[in-house]
């Protein structure tokens, strides 16, 4: 009876440790969670805007379903071996709808491509952005074989179908705002801040676009007289422009802004058949980064709104010319909770 009693003095005993050993691991769990969400509520409502101008929405979490779409084009033209070659392409549009959460700033989302289930889209493309009161940052990596469009080699005219060409290019635009307490890029393109008064500022940065285009073996299949064409882009511009959020009422926001820069380096070129022409490198071009949104608010909870963001390049050269017309549209619905 006596080995009974100790044996229940035993469990009596682990039960009791094992039970302050769960409730302290709860706690310190808890104390986590509590330091985390201190951490990046302190953080979240640390304005560094001139609140007349900014501020943040209600709430701490927002959900958006998010439609995007997104294409690229290039012109290009140069002289190799005596013949004078060009060509206008087009990838195929992309089309993407995604389910985005949003808590004190710190986002992450889902996104499905509906075509590309089906098997019908089989290009691949990257986004970043990042938005903060004195710097934003748009970068893009797109691969595809879906370029397509008319060429011109000579006197002959033909067509490139989608396969025929492997693209690959990177596109980044970067942002310095200089009246960052009053503008905000993130009240008109994510929505994390609101912008209540109207308000403008001068912009400073810099571009850059890289990448290649290239014609595959599926092309030497179908035309075995085709040439093997590879066109090299690479530029980076610096350059200063304007941006300005247009704050219409109490509901509309409307953001326009525009950054020009002038290309310092180059590295263009053109190789047919193994023949390079390079362009000149000193030549002034230029990159036109453009965005715009509009933003409109039904209530503090709900909003909705659409965005554009563009890449432009100009280039005149009298040896090899490459342009590309790379944009994003985007349009969204969202709830803050």
């Amino acid at each position: 009876m006596t080995q009974i009693n100790r044996c229940h003095k035993y469990l009596l005993l682990l039960a009791v440790i094992f039970g302050f050993s769960k409730v302290e691991a709860q706690t310190r769990d808890q104390q986590l969670r509590d330091l985390v969400d201190s951490t990046l509520t302190a953080r979240y409502y640390r304005s560094p805007y001139d609140t007349n101008y900014v501020v943040r929405p209600e709430g701490s979490l927002t959900l958006k379903l998010r439609m995007n779409q997104s294409g690229n084009g290039f012109h290009a033209r140069g002289t190799v071996n005596g013949n004078y070659s060009k060509a206008d392409l087009k990838t195929s549009h992309k089309t993407t709808f995604a389910i985005v959460g949003i808590y004190r700033g710190i986002g992450v989302g889902v996104a499905i491509n509906p075509y590309k289930w089906s098997g019908v889209y089989k290009d691949y493309e990257f986004n970043f952005n990042y938005y903060s009161s004195r710097l934003s940052l748009d970068a893009s990596y797109q691969r595809s074989t879906t370029l397509a469009g008319d060429i011109e080699r000579g006197d002959v005219d033909s067509r490139l179908e989608s396969g025929d060409v492997t693209l690959k290019v990177f596109n980044v635009a970067g942002y310095y705002v200089f009246n960052h307490r009053r503008f905000s890029y993130s009240a008109a393109f994510t929505q994390s801040y609101i912008q209540c008064r109207s308000a403008g500022s001068w912009l400073a940065g810099i571009s850059y676009q890289g990448g290649s285009i290239e014609t595959t073996d599926a092309l030497k299949e179908r035309n075995p007289n085709a040439p093997d064409t590879r066109i090299y882009i690479g530029h980076f511009g610096i350059g200063s422009g304007y941006g300005y959020n247009w704050v219409l009422g109490k509901r509309w926001l409307f953001h326009f802004s525009m950054l020009p820069t002038f290309v310092i380096y180059n590295r263009n070129n053109l190789t047919v058949n193994g023949e390079r022409r390079k362009a000149h490198r000193t030549r002034l071009n230029m990159i036109f980064n453009e965005r715009a949104a509009i933003v409109y608010n039904f209530s503090p909870r709900y909003f909705a709104g659409a965005t554009l963001v563009m890449n432009n390049s100009v280039f005149d050269d009298n040896v090899v010319v490459v342009n590309q017309n790379k944009w994003r549209a985007r349009a969204f619905i969202g709830i803050r909770l």
